[in-house]
């Protein structure tokens, strides 16, 4: 009797230690119509889980969390939110006022009412797809939103597994303010409108990016605000509408509107363009050249002074190619 009570309690003890989550950490993982949300001994007052066991999963974290128990993985001490599991009806819905982490680990969301993932937060967003996992979202058509991964906030999208992402309303991905791409794949199969929209700026640094079978632009970038404020070092505080791309595979096809339609620049310092890098649209890359300037503009090559150029140049600038009337491109060489 004795051995079989300490079983049990060896039995107990290690189900508690299974279910048991690290610090700083919510895990969602959807199941059909249900999701279970397990959230750590520490942030528990800071994360109000409103969804009842619902595969529509509706977190608040609260305004008062302004991080907490900061380690070298987690140096901000800010949530880390791991979704996981399979919902043809379901969705991820978080609020919130600090910053915070989204873990794709293996996730598959379907919302037929509205984006599969929706954050309300204007912070910083980082999501990170993790590696050896594949990740699906597919939206609603709910002209509510504006993507089938809506972001109030500066999103970051990072590591090294595979995000497909199909948008039924507007937008595949849309960004709120900056979005930034490290390392992982994404693909997006289909947007009613744009594959990628963001304001502020976006930046690819690494990974490969798809889009394909969108009914507007393949990426689109555009200011928060009115006035732009340029290229800033570091893209600290940048509201420029500006689209970089230092390295990786950007493939854009099948796409009725532009390749890219920028309010800034379109930069490319490296990388594999496969698509038509001419088939692209600059909105206000020429709004410094003076009206006379301006009345002399022909289709041909200029500087931003509105001087025209015999060629392309072949040193580090950045200059403006005119087709049929407007600015098509602006490439730093």
């Amino acid at each position: 009797m004795r051995k079989l009570f300490v079983s049990i309690i060896a039995c107990i003890a290690g189900t508690l230690s299974m279910s048991a989550v690290e610090d700083n950490t919510v895990e969602i993982v959807f199941n059909g119509n249900t999701a279970s949300v397990t959230i750590a001994n520490n942030i528990s007052s800071f994360v109000t889980n409103l969804s009842n066991g619902s595969s529509h999963v509706k977190l608040v974290q609260s305004e008062s969390f302004n991080g907490v128990d900061a380690n070298a993985d987690n140096e901000d001490g800010e949530i880390i939110y791991v979704l996981s599991g399979n919902t043809s009806d379901g969705e991820f819905f978080l609020e919130g006022a600090f910053k915070c982490s989204l873990e794709l680990a293996g996730v598959s969301i379907t919302n037929p009412s509205g984006p599969a993932i929706n954050i309300q937060n204007g912070k910083r967003i980082s999501v990170s797809v993790k590696k050896g996992t594949t990740s699906n979202l597919t939206d609603g058509a709910n002209a509510d939103y504006n993507g089938a991964f809506h972001s109030k906030g500066h999103t970051k999208f990072k590591g090294k597994g595979t995000l497909n992402i199909a948008g039924n309303s507007k937008h595949g991905i849309y960004s709120k303010e900056y979005l930034e791409i490290k390392n992982c794949n994404i693909n997006i199969t289909k947007a009613v409108k744009d594959g990628i929209h963001c304001k502020e700026y976006f930046l690819m640094e690494s990974g490969n990016v798809s889009i394909s079978g969108v009914g507007d632009d393949g990426i689109q970038t555009e200011l928060s605000g009115t006035a732009s404020t340029g290229a800033m070092p570091n893209h600290e505080d940048e509201d420029s509408g500006n689209f970089y791309m230092l390295d990786g595979v950007l493939t854009i096809s099948n796409y009725e509107g532009k390749a890219i339609t920028a309010d800034g620049t379109i930069t490319y310092n490296g990388g594999t363009q496969n698509f038509d890098t001419s088939d692209t649209k600059i909105l206000a890359g020429i709004q410094d050249i003076s009206a006379s300037q301006s009345a002399r503009i022909i289709d041909g090559i200029y500087d931003l002074q509105g001087r025209r150029l015999s060629a392309i140049p072949q040193h580090r600038c950045i200059y403006i190619i005119v087709e049929n009337g407007q600015a098509k491109k602006v490439i730093r060489k």
